[in-house]
């Protein structure tokens, strides 16, 4: 990532909006602006199978495994404006489980990035499917988006879902629907 660029551009276009870069309040915006973007967009320096460094376990288990709300935050590719939710994952392993903390770290490494919520959802499937070979993957992901809530139509209470369904939860209705009644809301448990 060129931070220098980055600080210079974003002097320059605090000058189009009509502001003065060196005002106190803006001084330090340029640094401060390279620095976010560069942990927003972390995930282009990650490579996710780096990541997983062999975290994966042999374990003797074949019943549906489920991480609900991991946490999203990325940025749309059409605006560079946030989107953000919750991503939830499921997987019917085959002898083979990540260690959790994994999952949450695969969300990040592609969230991380100019993002379409379609192509997120999917890139997780494919990246556990890839790794474990499981039966099967179900990824769901709710989010909301600024692009749509603070510009444009100005929604505020729309909510975009997404779903990738692999192997069995795409190709047997009951793991799926086992898979979505598991990710009901039932409490704070």
């Amino acid at each position: 990532m060129d931070t220098e660029k980055i600080e210079g551009l974003t002097s320059d276009l605090l000058k189009a909006l009509g502001e003065n870069p060196e005002r106190e309040g803006l001084r330090d915006t340029p640094r401060r602006v390279a620095q976010s973007w560069g942990f927003l967009t972390s995930g282009y320096r990650l490579d996710p199978e780096e990541l997983i460094n062999g975290a994966i376990f042999n374990e003797d288990c074949n019943h549906m495994i489920v991480v609900r709300d991991i946490e999203i935050y990325s940025l749309c590719e059409h605006h560079m404006l946030p989107f953000f939710g919750r991503c939830h994952i499921g997987y019917i392993p085959r002898g083979r489980v990540f260690g959790v903390s994994k999952l949450a770290r695969l969300v990040d490494c592609f969230a991380r990035r100019l993002q379409l919520q379609e192509r997120l959802t999917g890139q997780i499937a494919r990246i556990v499917a890839d790794n474990l070979k499981p039966e099967g993957v179900g990824v769901v992901m709710e989010a909301k988006h600024l692009c749509m809530m603070m510009r444009g139509v100005e929604k505020q209470n729309s909510c975009m879902v997404t779903s990738a369904m692999l192997g069995s939860f795409h190709d047997s209705v009951a793991t799926r629907n086992e898979f979505m009644h598991l990710l009901e809301r039932k409490g704070d448990g």
